[in-house]
């Protein structure tokens, strides 16, 4: 019997410091899309490694790299509620310094949908905190599902 409450506190303790570990990986995404739908580049800009790099794979199979710093500005010419990207996270993997999340999502501009796709993070550490260093991100318009 105490084998069995050994194991159970163990796996309690486990599982409870990954979904707080989790939670902090999570913390840059959850304000990155936060900061586009409030149309607030100063907290997106808070979120980005300083050498990021910003991606998106386009219907023709070609890989388009954007400057973060363009896509915080086209944030700063956007008002509040006009850009509402709805994720629900799949996959989060953990190595020390390094993260990886996976999350479909569907985009509404102006409370219309526009399109959908999936976004590939890549985070590191930082002094103490979670930077998103690479997002790569796929976009279509057919067979889009609303995300919550």
């Amino acid at each position: 019997m105490n084998k069995l409450l050994a194991v159970t506190i163990f796996l309690s303790i486990f599982c409870f410091g990954q979904s707080d570990l989790h939670k902090e990986v999570e913390k840059p995404i959850r304000q990155l899309f936060l900061g586009m739908k409030t149309a607030n580049p100063e907290l997106v800009k808070t979120i980005f490694a300083e050498n990021a790099i910003f991606q998106t794979i386009t219907k023709d199979g070609i890989v388009k790299t954007d400057k973060v710093e363009d896509f915080i500005t086209s944030i700063s010419k956007s008002s509040k509620d006009d850009l509402d990207e709805r994720i629900s996270i799949e996959a989060i993997h953990v190595d020390g310094l390094l993260a990886s999340v996976f999350t479909p999502y569907s985009f509404y501009y102006k409370a219309k949908l526009s399109h959908c796709g999936a976004n590939s993070f890549q985070l590191i550490k930082q002094n103490g905190e979670w930077k998103i260093q690479y997002l790569i991100d796929t976009r279509r318009k057919e067979n889009c599902k609303d995300q919550k």
